[in-house]
This record gives C-alpha cells, sequence and structure tokens, in this order.
C-alpha cells in the first residue's frame, strides 16, 4: 500500500484517532503559547538576548533530566507518564493565564513559567514518543510519525496565525487561557485510550542513574543509533533556534509587527505539512536516510539565503524551504531511531534524542541570541 491507503490504515486505529486528535489541541495551544510568550518577551525587554533566554529556560531543562526522564518511562507504563505531566502542563498554564490578567506580569514571571514547561516536557517527550510506538505498532509507526508531524505542523500555521489574532485582539492573556484549554481537551481524549500496560519488566533493575548510563552506553555501542544522534546534534545547535529569534527579525530585519511574526510561522508549518504528507503517504523507511542529507542540505542553504534577505514578502518563501526540509529530516531521524532501538531501551534512547532535539536549541538560541546583540540579527 502506499498514499492514501496507508493513512487511512492508520486512522481505522480508535486508540490512534484519540492520540492524534488531542494533540492537535495540544500543539496548537502550545503555538498560540509560543507566539504570545516570544511577542510579550520582546515587548517587555526589546531584545534578542532575552528571547534566546526564554528558549533556553523551555528547552534546556531537557538536556539535565532528559536521561533520567528516559530510564523513567523505561521501567513504569509510558502512558501513565504522560498522562500526569498533561496534568501538570494543565496547571503550569493556567497559573501563567493567572500572572497576566492579574497584571503581576514581568519578564522574570515569563522565565519562571518557561523553566516549569521545560522540566515537564522534560519528562513528556520520552512518554509521548514510546507511547505512539505501543499505540500503533512497528509496522505502521513510520507514517504514524509522519502523520504526527504533520498535526504538530499544521499547529505551526493553525497556532500562530490563532495566537497572533488573539495577541491582538484581545492580548497575550487570553493566548495562555487558550493554551490551557488545549490540554484540558488532550487530557480528556488520554483517558479514553485502552492500550495494555507497556512496563517492561526486568529482574536487573538499578538506580535511575545507572539506567540511565547504560542507555548511553547502549547508544553509543551502536553505530547507526550513534550517527543519527549526531546529525541531529548539529542540526539541534546550529538550525533550529533561527526560529526562536523570529520575533526580532520581524521588528528589527523586516520592520513589521506580531502579524508578521505569525505569518513567518505559519508559511514555515505550511511547508512542514506538506513535508510531512510526502512522508506519512510513503510507508517504510526505504530511502530515509538519503532523504535525510537531502533535507539538511536543503535546510543549510535556505537559510543561509534567509539571512541575506531584507524584503519580508521574499522571505516568506524560503519560511516555507525551511519547514518542509525540518520535517523532512526530523521524521526520518525519529523513525530510524524508533525502528532500530531494542523494546527495553526505547524509553532512553527516546530521552537521548529529547536530550539532543531540546537541549541543542536551547543552548543554540543562548547563544544566537546573545551574539545577535553583537553583530545583529542576520
Amino acid at each position: 500500500m502506499s498514499g492514501l491507503a496507508i493513512i487511512r490504515q492508520v486512522f481505522a486505529n480508535r486508540n490512534y484517532r484519540y492520540y492524534i486528535t488531542g494533540n492537535l489541541f495540544s500543539t496548537s495551544g502550545n503555538w498560540v503559547q509560543r507566539v504570545a510568550m516570544g511577542w510579550l518577551t520582546w515587548d517587555l525587554t526589546n531584545s534578542a538576548a532575552w528571547l534566546g533566554m526564554m528558549a533556553f529556560a523551555d528547552l534546556f531543562p531537557t538536556f539535565l533530566i532528559g536521561l533520567f526522564a528516559g530510564a523513567l518511562v523505561d521501567r513504569t507504563d509510558s502512558m501513565r507518564v504522560l498522562k500526569i505531566t498533561q496534568m501538570l502542563s494543565l496547571a503550569q498554564a493556567i497559573g501563567l493565564t493567572a500572572v497576566v490578567f492579574t497584571g503581576h506580569v514581568t519578564v522574570w514571571w515569563l522565565l519562571v513559567f518557561a523553566l516549569l514547561r521545560g522540566i515537564i516536557v522534560a519528562f513528556n517527550r520520552p512518554a509521548r514518543m514510546t507511547t505512539v510506538y505501543y499505540i500503533c505498532g512497528r509496522e505502521h509507526l513510520s507514517s504514524a510519525i509522519a502523520i504526527n508531524s504533520m498535526v504538530f505542523n499544521s499547529s505551526r500555521f493553525i497556532g500562530p496565525a490563532l495566537g497572533g489574532a488573539l495577541t491582538a485582539a484581545w492580548g497575550v492573556g487570553w493566548a495562555f487561557a487558550y493554551n490551557a484549554f488545549s490540554y484540558l481537551v488532550f487530557l480528556f481524549l488520554l483517558m479514553l485510550i485502552r492500550i495494555p500496560s507497556t512496563k517492561i519488566e526486568s529482574k536487573n533493575r538499578g538506580s535511575l542513574l545507572r539506567e540511565s548510563w547504560d542507555g548511553v552506553r547502549y547508544a553509543y555501542g551502536q553505530a547507526g543509533i550513534l550517527f543519527l544522534l549526531i546529525v541531529m546534534l548539529l542540526d539541534s545547535l546550529f538550525v533550529r533556534p533561527f526560529i526562536d529569534l523570529l520575533p526580532g527579525f520581524a521588528d528589527k530585519v523586516f520592520g513589521r509587527g506580531v502579524d508578521a511574526y505569525s505569518t513567518m510561522l505559519t508559511i514555515h508549518g505550511i511547508g512542514a505539512m506538506l513535508g510531512g504528507y510526502f512522508l506519512a503517504s510513503r510507508g517504510g523507511v526505504a530511502g530515509f536516510v538519503r532523504l535525510m542529507v537531502w533535507s539538511l542540505i536543503l535546510l543549510a542553504v535556505s537559510l543561509i539565503i534567509f539571512t541575506t534577505v531584507q524584503v519580508y514578502w521574499v522571505a516568506l518563501p524560503i519560511m516555507f524551504i525551511t519547514g518542509l526540509a525540518f520535517v523532512v529530516q526530523g521524521v526520518a531521524i525519529q523513525t530510524l531511531l524508533q525502528t532500530s532501538v531494542q523494546a527495553d531501551m526505547r524509553g532512553r534512547v527516546m530521552g537521548i534524542y529529547g536530550v539532543v532535539a531540546r537541549g541543542g536549541p536551547a543552548l543554540g538560541a543562548l547563544i544566537m541570541g546573545w551574539l545577535s546583540e553583537i553583530f545583529g540579527l542576520p
């Protein structure tokens, strides 16, 4: 099978339909909050360094605790971990909304809530990726991950468009309130999913520290897995952080407001949607390494061109290309990892993936934010 037939078969899975619907709400809410958070940070500070700091606070906790989170997922039920982290995400979003509506918001409060979200996501990410495997199975994994990416990236243009509209019309408080609502919807749908426990029993359980280190040694000893993680690290450090600096580009480089920022994210998301559909309709993993390499080359070239562009309307097609290339390389790497790892190491390898995928952009955004204060955003 290929094309729409594969996608229809994946959606025939009732549990996956619940999961992907909730994921659409949750990810669109995340992007609404991300737009509002980025714009509010810029409005309060007018500093690219602070934009980098917010991205660092949101992403870097995964670097510190991602390995422990992966080991925890391996020794417990990933669905249970996913539900708990979703409850905590809801509480964080409600708290952020309350701070804004009560008029107590400062850039330091934003930093605290960004840090809290980063800690929660550190545990949520390996649980979420592992749960998808057990919902769909190996046969449909590549298509399921690609559909997840389509949903995530459809939220890249739904979320920013909605976030920009809410922020412009009613203020950032309502944008944060929408994010809290989206978490509530996803939590409700997770409660409807019924799958067997994903906990893998083992007689050789040690401390989380030891099991985390076992996961690192396992990944280091598998040449294919190590190669994929190194490629992901380079991409995370030197490419992905540019998204977090777009509020500064919208204002300082293109001389526009929050609508331009949300539009750039929207166009980026449309390109990503197209890339996700292409991979979802392929089925299987044949040729994924070649696709990964070519997408990375395309991404690098398009971003080099983006830094030389001073005209907003010329920058928009480049955002489309970067979105497409982002998804193709990201889905290819995650699928190859998930189909290569042994079952009792899945959570730990996904934890390492999370460390690289979130910790790398955190460090990169921090460095790029500070450098932009000296050399300018381009």
